[in-house]
């Protein structure tokens, strides 16, 4: 097979260690050719500008920037390039991060070279690839119960949001230009919609839960 018809993977990973292996173990596939990497993510739309790869294996958690930001960037400017990340956290929130950035594919680092070679050539056609722990996460954040806040209005959020900032009733109406009593009946429904009895309470949690 030339290297023209081959799968052309770019390989961003800050630990060389782990880049050289990949490069190592790409060379037992005929169908598969690493055309580069590079241990800082910063460089990913100028190396794929320039070498055009079809795959991209990306490290989601780099020190300059990490591989959720440059997997955005990537699919934003080239949606031709494919995105698989290749990491060692399997959390929920990571693989909710780098599937919404565009990343096709999500696999572990303790995968077996065969299942990255695979999770490759899916890619390169366009077709997704998820481990088991991967599918797992994304299958139990979906169905968690909404937690508290998701059904606050938007008018609610702009009254929690005036409230963090230390204003009472009165200031709040005079800077939403509303009444005092529509805002009154405002701070009851967001107590009650977060399980909260006082606006003390309301504020910590909100706070806590980047609620605005």
């Amino acid at each position: 097979m030339s290297n023209a018809e081959k799968i052309k993977v770019l390989i961003i990973d800050d630990h060389s260690i782990v880049r050289k292996g990949l490069v190592a173990l790409f060379e037992n596939f005929e169908d598969i050719a690493v055309v580069g990497d590079t241990g800082d993510a910063r460089q990913c739309l100028e190396i794929c500008e320039r070498i055009q790869p079809n795959v991209v294996l990306m490290d989601m958690k780099m020190p300059n920037m990490d591989g959720v930001t440059a997997t955005r960037l990537i699919r934003e400017k080239m949606p031709q390039i494919q995105v698989v990340a290749l990491t060692s956290f399997n959390e929920e929130d990571n693989v909710q991060q780098a599937l919404k950035a565009g990343a096709i594919g999500y696999l572990l680092k303790n995968a077996s070279i065969d299942d990255i070679a695979e999770a490759v050539r899916r890619a390169s056609k366009g077709q997704g690839t998820l481990t088991p722990e991967a599918a797992q996460a994304l299958i139990a954040s979906t169905t968690r119960p909404p937690g508290p806040g998701h059904d606050l209005t938007e008018r609610e959020r702009e009254v929690l949001a005036l409230m963090i900032q230390g204003l009472n009733n009165r200031e709040i109406a005079e800077h939403l230009v509303i009444s005092s009593s529509t805002v009154k009946n405002h701070v009851s429904s967001i107590l009650d919609k977060l399980d909260t009895t006082s606006r003390t309470q309301a504020v910590a949690l909100a706070v806590e839960l980047k609620l605005v």
